[in-house]
């Protein structure tokens, strides 16, 4: 197969030889005549050969001609190499296309779907742009069909079926790239995705840009439900109509992060949007995946879990990637429990790469924030061994930082003790600052929590404070705030546990500023939750009121069990304060209660309350 180009490279050389070549120029025009784009790999492997050949000659001789001689066609060689690799640069994105082509066209026809979804990850070193999605589809509706061919399937789509899915897809990504944003503008100054049932917010506002049918159907029932019903997928969904789903819901994820990526007013509050975004586009793509499953389309189901995958993987590379933290909340106001009903088990298939480890983590701190404490272990082990794999120290500490939470939640003291210490040692021999703060944290919380159980000596509950202060103190310094937020909310409880309420007020307060900035919403409820026991220890009932209903709330809305804490609490202030005085708190704090949980939480606060009282019955 190398044999033209060893022609050809020979042919240059002759010429050089003869003096017919005159410039660098002529060698390159001769290259982009005769050198077939995507067969690069054979021009080299014969230009390597010919160098390989000529070596011996260039060797010192008595043969000074012949020496010569060969020095003359090194230096052709050496002038074909760099025009080569000019060649190359030039025609490096009509070669890549050439490439992605042909994966396609060689394919076996049941794998020609998963090609043209490599040909979309936008992890790849260089992704496909606009343009030549549009190309690529002008090249398989061009491509002769083998006389024999099989019918098509879903399973095996003809190539005129991919070509047309990135067609309509790249004609609905047209009427919707110049107002991706725009419905940031037309609801004021909420942003963020709308509630169920309301008439704004993107999905809504998307579907009435795009005329693709099957795309406005998907999008409607997301502004309805805020998730994907049998109502937003056909039954069975056409190959062109997913394909153009995939062209379009990508694009409009990288386009969102983008825009929120480079918002100057609010940093932090960009980089939780754009966390947001990762988040709710993986979730929809899982539930995508999973009413195909259930219509039987096991194709297109692994398909769309294929894409999810893309989007996280792009989120885990990104510098913001909390590592720590709490439940993220997807812009939809849906928590990840409708990620980690759809990622769990395909997820086990997927190889071990930092890129899993760091999936593996998100999934593990949330399943602790739902209570899940068993999942939560599972998931960090198995991203503490994935991690070590792939040489991933950050990661690795953080597993093992996470590991020791788990096991203070399932009163397992002196494992979660010889974690933090595990993490903190590898963090002080890696410089891993952040690592070290959340290790000093756990290492502190997790004496405080045995402490619970038995009476530790005074001068130990001091080591315990000063471990936590630091690792407090650490994370702010870094400005690592998912971290500071961990670790203020840390120091709070500890600080309620041994009674120290006032300090305990400031620092669960401080942790509760930095956890909405960054949207984490299990932190949130801890600190609204452990604010209404300081409260009540300090003798400010109102308060103890205000804080213990956010806490009880978004505990509940988080799936958290740990809601049934604060509902305790509020219980006994019930009693206390008679059902008059606590409506009438109630009322007159009712401004702030819809600042942070809407008018709907607000109606829900007496009767969740009143559902934990009869459950006591």
């Amino acid at each position: 197969m190398t044999q033209p180009y060893q022609a050809l490279i020979d042919e240059i050389v002759v010429a050089t030889l003869k003096g017919k070549i005159q410039s660098k120029q002529q060698v390159y025009r001769m290259l982009q005549a005769k050198v077939e784009p995507g067969s690069g790999e054979l021009f080299e492997r014969a230009l390597a050969t010919t160098l390989a050949a000529l070596e011996p000659e260039l060797a010192p001789s008595d043969d000074e001609l012949k020496q010569a001689k060969a020095m003359r066609k090194h230096r052709a060689l050496t002038t074909i190499q760099s025009e080569w690799q000019r060649w190359q640069a030039d025609n490096q994105a009509t070669a890549m296309l050439t490439g992605v082509e042909a994966d396609i066209l060689n394919a076996p026809p049941e794998e020609r779907l998963l090609q043209l979804l490599a040909c979309l990850d936008p992890n790849r070193d260089q992704p496909l742009s606009r343009e030549q999605f549009g190309q690529l589809a002008q090249a398989l509706r061009q491509a002769p069909v083998a006389p024999n061919a099989a019918p098509a399937t879903e399973v095996a789509p003809a190539l005129a079926t991919l070509a047309e899915g990135l067609d309509q897809g790249l004609t609905a990504w047209q009427q919707l790239e110049g107002d991706v944003v725009g419905w940031i503008y037309t609801q004021g100054e909420q942003l963020g995705f709308s509630q169920p049932g309301e008439r704004s917010g993107p999905w809504r506002h998307w579907s009435t840009v795009v005329s693709h049918p099957a795309l406005k159907r998907l999008f409607d029932d997301l502004a309805l439900h805020q998730a994907v019903t049998a109502a937003g997928v056909a039954s069975p969904l056409a190959v062109t109509d997913w394909i153009a789903w995939g062209v379009v819901l990508q694009r409009l994820q990288l386009a969102l992060v983008n825009w929120f990526d480079r918002q100057p007013y609010d940093p932090q509050a960009g980089k939780r949007l754009s966390i947001a975004t990762f988040l709710t586009f993986a979730v929809v793509w899982g539930q995508i995946s999973n009413r195909l499953s259930q219509q039987g389309q096991r194709t297109l189901s692994m398909g769309s879990f294929q894409l999810a995958l893309q989007g996280l993987r792009q989120f885990a590379n990104q510098s913001y990637f909390p590592l720590y933290g709490g439940l993220f909340t997807a812009l939809s106001g849906e928590p990840l429990r409708a990620l980690l009903d759809y990622l769990d088990q395909p997820l086990q298939e997927v190889p071990n790469t930092a890129v899993k480890a760091r999936i593996l983590t998100l999934l593990g701190y949330s399943q602790r924030a739902l209570g899940n404490y068993n999942q939560a272990q599972r998931f960090h082990q198995q991203a503490l061994e994935v991690a070590r794999e792939a040489q991933d120290t950050p990661c690795e500490i953080a597993s093992l930082n996470h590991l020791s939470r788990t096991c203070v939640a399932r009163q397992d003291f002196e494992t979660a003790e010889s974690h933090s210490q595990r993490a903190l040692i590898l963090a002080r021999q890696s410089g891993d600052r952040i690592g070290q703060a959340n290790a000093l944290t756990n290492l502190g919380y997790s004496q405080v929590a045995q402490g619970q159980s038995q009476l530790l000596p005074t001068e130990q509950y001091e080591t315990v404070l000063s471990y936590l202060e630091q690792g407090l103190a650490l994370s702010e310094q870094m400005g690592d705030r998912p971290s500071q937020a961990l670790c203020a909310n840390s120091l709070g409880i500890a600080q309620l546990k041994l009674g120290q309420y006032p300090a305990a007020i400031q620092s669960l307060q401080q942790g509760l500023q930095v956890a909405q900035a960054i949207g984490d919403r299990f932190l949130m409820a801890s600190n609204f939750a452990n604010l209404a026991a300081a409260h009540q220890g300090d003798g400010n009932l109102e308060q103890a009121v205000l804080t213990g209903c956010l806490g009880m709330y978004l505990l509940h809305q988080i799936d958290s069990p740990e809601w049934r804490q604060p509902a305790a609490l509020l219980s006994i202030l019930y009693g206390q304060l008679g059902p008059a005085t606590l409506e009438s708190i109630l009322a007159d704090h009712r401004r702030q209660f819809l600042a942070v949980i809407g008018v709907d939480g607000y109606d829900f606060l007496q009767p969740l309350l009143a559902r934990y009282r009869e459950s006591l019955e």
